[in-house]
C-alpha cells in the first residue's frame, strides 16, 4: 500500500514537473516573441522616419535649387533687358545726333 502512494505521489510530481517546465518554456517563447516583435516594429519605424527625413531633405534641396536658378533666370534676363535697354537708348542718342549734324552740315 505504501509502494502505491509513493508510485502516485511520484507520478504526480513528475507530472506537475513536466506541466510546470512546459509553462515555463511556453512563458519564455512567448516573451521572446514579444520582443522579436518589438525589435521589429522599432526597425520598421527607424526605417520609416529614416526614409521620410531622406524624402524631406531632398524635396528641400530640390525646392533650392529651383529658386536658384528662377533668382539666376529672373537676374540674368533683367540685365539683358537693362543692357538691351541701354543699346536702344544709345542707338536712338546717335540717330538724333546723326540727325543733328545732317541738319548742321545743310545749314553750312
Amino acid at each position: 500500500m505504501v509502494m502505491v502512494v509513493v508510485v502516485v505521489v511520484v507520478v504526480v510530481v513528475v507530472i506537475v514537473v513536466v506541466v510546470a517546465v512546459i509553462v515555463v518554456v511556453l512563458i519564455v517563447v512567448v516573451e521572446v516573441v514579444v520582443v522579436v516583435a518589438a525589435v521589429v516594429v522599432v526597425v520598421v519605424v527607424v526605417v520609416v522616419v529614416v526614409v521620410v527625413v531622406v524624402v524631406v531633405v531632398v524635396v528641400v534641396v530640390v525646392v533650392v535649387v529651383v529658386v536658384v536658378v528662377v533668382v539666376v533666370v529672373v537676374a540674368v534676363a533683367e540685365a539683358v533687358a537693362v543692357a538691351t535697354a541701354a543699346a536702344v537708348a544709345a542707338a536712338v542718342a546717335a540717330a538724333v545726333a546723326v540727325t543733328a549734324a545732317a541738319a548742321v552740315i545743310e545749314q553750312l
